[in-house]
């Protein structure tokens, strides 16, 4: 029976078969995990897709997840190719050339949403439990937060010295960009308690100047921008901060769903 999937702006409408879907392209690195920690047989995968590393080795690898060789997929005869619309551009849900389903996952309660429509599409009870596990996260009281015990630390670049209002989240550098608290990254930062810098409705991902934010305690990813191994450089710059393990903080499904259970049961 045939299905079609329509994600408004986000792709034209796409026949899929509504039969189990058995092989899958994934082109969101967190969805793979997720996916092979569910028993999902993924066949393709970008070459960001690097867990779980003893399962990710023998899935050939398709492209990225801004580029794709659409030749290698179809080879792979998917039943499905995976798109997430925060982590994919909208090109690639365009020209996709097989059934597609494309995610939307900004905050803790759109993953709850998708993980219980990827177990539905999928008839997944792993995933389903996925999604009540992210329920409960959602309902559960923000943590408190504590720059002595910041969730995810790698390493100072330097301790804080007084206290701060508000936290800027960094994920590049040249120029400086952080992240908002309408992103997957701001809504874990605020389940943990954290404040998050305020900028612009719409401004997911601004370009900051640190020099504007002088009442907030620097976090710097490291991913995507390398930042843990620029840490000469930002010791150098004489601000506090720390670095954070960036895929904790936004490897959405099960990596981010670990990674908050163990802060609860650490709190």
């Amino acid at each position: 029976m045939g299905r079609f999937y329509c994600f408004g702006r986000w792709g034209t409408f796409r026949m899929g078969f509504r039969r189990n879907i058995v092989r899958v392209v994934s082109m969101v690195p967190s969805w793979t995990e997720t996916l092979l920690k569910a028993g999902v047989q993924v066949v393709g995968r970008t070459r960001f897709c690097i867990h779980p590393p003893k399962q990710i080795t023998n899935i050939p690898i398709v492209g990225g997840t801004k580029d794709v060789s659409w030749d290698l997929v179809v080879d792979l005869k998917p039943d499905l190719v995976l798109l997430d619309q925060e982590e994919n551009p909208l090109e690639m849900a365009e020209e996709c050339p097989v059934p597609y389903l494309a995610t939307h996952v900004h905050s803790l309660a759109s993953l709850q949403k998708e993980l219980a429509r990827l177990g539905e599409h999928f008839e997944n009870p792993q995933l389903m439990e996925m999604s009540v596990e992210a329920l409960d996260l959602v309902e559960a009281a923000p943590l408190k937060w504590d720059l002595q015990k910041i969730p995810g630390f790698l390493e100072w670049v330097r301790p804080p010295g007084k206290s701060y209002d508000e936290v800027l989240y960094l994920i590049w550098k040249k120029p400086w960009m952080s992240v908002s608290r309408e992103t997957y990254i701001g809504s874990v930062l605020e389940k943990l308690g954290a404040r998050v810098a305020e900028f612009p409705e719409g401004e997911k991902y601004p370009v900051v100047e640190l020099e504007d934010f002088k009442n907030a305690f620097y976090l710097f990813s490291s991913e995507p921008f390398p930042f843990q191994k620029k840490i000469g450089d930002l010791k150098a710059l004489d601000i506090d901060g720390a670095i954070v393990n960036g895929e904790s903080y936004s490897w959405f499904g099960v990596r981010s769903i670990e990674f908050l259970k163990e802060a609860y049961l650490q709190k």
